[in-house]
């Protein structure tokens, strides 16, 4: 079994947060709690790249319960979907996820550490940042919400790609990074988070 500590994570700075010199800020509060990056790439992916991200990880069944969640918040504003199934809408949402992550440079990269999946989700916030906590990068950083986002008929900016799940990582990692472009080394401050019996501390 693998030791916690060695969770991995993909984070992905989409193109309005590097647009808006967001990179240090993102990256300084996913290091400062400890996690350790062990991968790094700026690209500008191709629509087809896009789609393999969102499609290739959940499928037809993640299509359908993004769908589901469409219909149901059209339904919470007392509105009907435009599209026939969960599955058309769901189709509807990753196309325009899919614009989105094309339209420009991103930063992906690959963060290892104790429950790293859950730890970067926590700091990340909310998927709407309107909605999101105060002291998530969502929350404190920018402000769009799921109402402006359906009125202008685009995906919600929120800044940032975080992994939901760890088998979920395990298959984004795979499309974004080769096996040689992520990197184990150790850092000082792991002796301080994991080492049992804090050896070594004392001169």
């Amino acid at each position: 079994m693998q030791h916690p500590k060695h969770e991995r994570t993909l984070v992905i700075i989409k193109p309005d947060g590097i647009q808006r010199s967001l990179i240090g800020e993102i990256i300084r509060r996913y290091e400062r709690t400890g996690l350790k990056m062990v991968g790094l790439k700026m690209e500008i992916p191709t629509e087809k790249m896009a789609i393999k991200h969102y499609y290739e990880v959940g499928g037809d069944a993640w299509l359908e319960e993004v769908g589901r969640k469409a219909r149901a918040a059209y339904e919470k504003k007392g509105l009907t979907s435009p599209y026939k199934t969960n599955l058309d809408n769901g189709r509807a949402v990753m196309m325009a996820n899919a614009k989105y992550l094309s339209s420009g440079p991103v930063i992906a990269m690959v963060w290892q550490g104790n429950s790293a999946v859950g730890l970067v989700r926590k700091i990340t916030g909310s998927t709407e940042p309107l909605s999101s906590d105060v002291g998530t990068i969502r929350g404190d950083l920018t402000l769009d919400s799921y109402q402006i986002a359906d009125i202008d008929q685009r995906s919600v900016r929120n800044l940032i790609h975080a992994s939901g799940t760890a088998l979920e990582a395990e298959k984004e990692i795979k499309i974004w990074f080769k096996k040689e472009e992520l990197h184990n080394y150790r850092l000082i401050q792991e002796q301080i988070l994991y080492d049992v019996n804090l050896d070594g501390l004392k001169e």
